[in-house]
């Protein structure tokens, strides 16, 4: 074939390709006219070229859904599915970055059944995995409530030198999601034994953590959070206040105290969302004055000045925390308090929203 007429097919097929991304970037991209764009391109005597076709798969995975493609993850599913049936003898041959890129957006597009299908045509062809490969599938097995068929393969199947954290914490969240975080903690002691790449960061403690709070296990949650400061891990603001939270939901005030002293020692100072956790806790139980007494301000006595040490200090007052207080003095018969407490903040020109209050506040 003469180089300039080469050139000018290929040019062809490209044009097809970017007029598919144009529409993706305009969201004007609707599933039949991705479908009359995509099978022209494979019509052209010479195809793109394998990596520009993995930027469009990519580029629908991380579409967001519109009212033109409301999926665009199962849209790049199909695309390949019309690629593997053209039936022509020159297809673009897909490599193990088009299979993790497909494998995800089963994932994506809540067909996980087809992820496993991939991952079993890409066994055929011989292709080198790596571990985005199996983290993926990891997602789709876990997806169809396969998880032990994913440990499975992660602790038998898998090259010993490939998993990474996610590959154990895809399986963690399995776990824990669906009530069986015992069998997640397990299988954190073992990544804790591997060592090396296998070592539990902050977010596999987390998960583990979060799931032991959701099946109202909070001694084990405790344990496993004392047990993450002994391993030389930092908790992360997050881990900190999901914590907090739990702990204020429960109503293990006493836990609160140790958990806010190690975010403090560790440089992690509490925000609006930990005030607020607490405060409500504490609101709760009647027990205003703990407040300031856990947060080792020795300066204040009581909850209002708390508060009133929050606005100071340029903590962000949301709707939540301000009808916390309120509340808290009302279910406890404090009105006159209650009154002067949302006198005080109309002083400061901080006012409740009378939609979301109950009616005994509104009628202040």
């Amino acid at each position: 074939m003469p180089p300039s007429f080469s050139s000018s097919v290929s040019s062809c097929a490209n044009e097809l390709l970017n007029e598919l991304h144009d529409h993706l970037g305009f969201r004007t991209l609707r599933p039949e006219l991705a479908h009359q764009l995509f099978d022209e391109m494979l019509r052209q005597p010479v195809p793109v070229s394998v990596r520009a076709l993995n930027d469009l798969f990519v580029a629908l995975a991380r579409a967001p859904p519109s009212t033109i493609c409301t999926d665009g993850p199962a849209l790049a599913i199909d695309l390949f599915n019309r690629m593997a049936q053209a039936g022509r003898r020159q297809v673009i041959a897909p490599t193990i970055i088009t299979y993790n890129i497909l494998i995800d957006c089963c994932h994506r597009a809540c067909r996980p059944d087809l992820g496993h299908a991939f991952f079993g045509r890409l066994l055929k062809t011989g292709i080198t995995m790596s571990v985005i490969t199996y983290n993926s599938l990891f997602m789709c097995l876990c997806d169809m409530r396969r998880t032990k068929e994913a440990l499975n393969m992660l602790l038998h199947r898998m090259p010993d030198d490939l998993p990474n954290v996610i590959s154990y914490s895809v399986i963690l969240k399995s776990f824990s999601d669906s009530g069986r975080s015992q069998l997640a903690l397990d299988l954190l002691q073992m990544m804790a034994k591997k060592g090396a790449d296998h070592s539990p960061d902050v977010m596999s403690y987390n998960i583990v953590i979060d799931g032991f709070f959701k099946e109202g296990e909070v001694s084990k949650a405790c344990d496993l959070f004392q047990e993450m400061i002994r391993q030389g891990i930092v908790p992360t603001k997050v881990t900190y206040i999901s914590i907090i939270n739990a702990l204020c939901k429960a109503r293990a005030m006493d836990k609160v105290e140790v958990v806010l002293r190690s975010m403090v020692h560790n440089g992690v100072q509490p925000d609006a969302v930990t005030y607020s956790s607490m405060i409500q806790g504490y609101s709760t139980l009647g027990q205003l004055k703990e407040v300031a007494r856990l947060l080792q301000m020795g300066r204040m006595d009581d909850a209002m000045e708390k508060f009133s040490e929050m606005i100071d200090m340029g903590v962000p007052v949301d709707t939540e925390v301000y009808m916390c207080m309120v509340e808290g003095y009302f279910n406890h018969g404090d009105s006159m308090k209650a009154k002067e407490f949302i006198t005080r903040m109309k002083n400061r020109d901080i006012h409740h929203r009378p939609r979301k209050a109950s009616t005994r506040i509104r009628e202040v």
